[in-house]
């Protein structure tokens, strides 16, 4: 199959779309498991079976999908709607997938997991290699979604790059905290499900330091408990599958739709300025006006930087330098500039609200560089 799941012909539910997404999913797992095949005892005791599956799925995935790649699947449909379609498609394949593989989980299955069946190392048994399938399709398909998603919101991400790539796996299977998954948990789920799911999402803190073998670690600990355990005659595989992958859908598009949020507004900033690099002291200053800096508001500037860079040819080192911002130096560069600072005032104004209500301190650096624009 040329296509991953999430990029097999978008249909209905019913008839003929059944049957179509049951192909997909089919062709799918059938690769999935010349991938498991590959794996041995070691691979998955160690979780190293996610450090291949992860070059495995994304390296020649990420060459053929780009932004264009959607533009001639969905001339202009908006990313909004888009992003909708490919978690909903995402999701249905993630619970066919779990309905093809439920069949074969039992209390055995769970067993041999947690010992690898006292395996040789080079030899990992067919209980747990079916178990693993079915890990390795919803992880690949989680992970690629997420990676749509990014694409579709023009979120720069370079999964060669290893800073990119963890942000990635952190936005996929939201490794934040249990408490944060949990809370979006209880809104995209049915009542009946949510204690199961926040059991699925359990202690999910993770570092980057722990490296990509402790995630595999991790997805596999948490999958075990869907197998064997039917729900109401409808295997948990299903239903675990299926939210799970809406869970990991939705948290990407919040994630990745508010960085193109940051994104545009750095784009509008440095666009319309005509004094780029004052523009950059002065959007420093408003957000140093708290003690802490907010993720948006270190997202915007890192932004505003390279922007300003590309589009202004503005490498400021000093900037770059600082750690105190000296306010009485920022206001020198702002009297030292002549004519109208509007532009300068209107970015500040963007910066204060990028992370939400502008507080107190903001209002008052705001309202000194607005005296001090406004000269006579």
């Amino acid at each position: 199959m040329t296509d991953a799941p999430t990029h097999a012909a978008d249909t209905d539910t019913d008839g003929a779309g059944d049957a179509a997404d049951r192909k997909v999913v089919e062709q799918e797992q059938a690769e999935i498991k010349d991938f498991v095949k590959g794996l041995s005892a070691d691979d998955i005791k160690s979780g190293n079976w996610f450090t291949k599956l992860a070059a495995h799925a994304m390296n020649a995935y990420t060459e053929k999908v780009d932004w264009q790649y959607f533009q001639d699947r969905y001339a202009g449909v908006p990313a909004d709607a888009i992003v909708d379609q490919r978690i909903k498609m995402a999701a249905r394949y993630a619970a066919l997938e779990g309905g093809l593989s439920a069949g074969a989980y039992t209390a055995t299955v769970a067993a041999t997991i947690g010992s690898l069946g006292g395996a040789s190392p080079v030899t990992v048994p067919a209980a747990v290699a079916t178990v693993m399938v079915d890990v390795a399709f919803v992880t690949q398909l989680q992970l690629r979604l997420a990676y749509d998603i990014s694409v579709l919101y023009r979120v720069p991400i370079d999964v060669h790059d290893p800073e990119d790539l963890w942000k990635l796996i952190r936005v996929a299977f939201t490794i934040k905290s249990g408490e944060a998954a949990n809370k979006t948990v209880s809104k995209a789920i049915p009542v009946m499900v949510r204690p199961l799911v926040k059991r699925f999402y359990s202690n999910t803190v993770l570092t980057a330091g722990r490296a990509l073998p402790a995630v595999g670690k991790h997805l596999l600990q948490r999958n075990v408990i869907k197998i064997g355990i039917p729900l109401v005659g409808v295997p948990l595989a299903i239903l675990l599958n299926r939210y799970t992958t809406l869970l990991a859908g939705r948290h990407a598009r919040a994630v990745f739709r508010n960085e193109a949020r940051v994104i545009e507004l750095a784009e509008g900033m440095s666009r319309s300025s005509r004094h780029p690099q004052l523009m950059l002291w002065v959007a420093w200053l408003v957000i140093r006006a708290n003690s802490k800096i907010a993720d948006d508001e270190a997202l915007l500037m890192r932004h505003l930087v390279r922007l300003v860079r590309e589009r202004h040819g503005v490498v400021d080192e000093q900037l770059a330098h600082v750690v105190d911002i000296d306010r009485a130096e920022v206001w020198k560069r702002v009297e030292a500039e002549p004519g109208d600072l509007g532009d300068v005032l209107d970015a500040a104004e963007r910066v204060a609200t990028v992370d939400g209500d502008v507080n107190s301190r903001e209002k008052a650096v705001l309202a000194e560089l607005r005296e001090r624009c406004h000269r006579g």
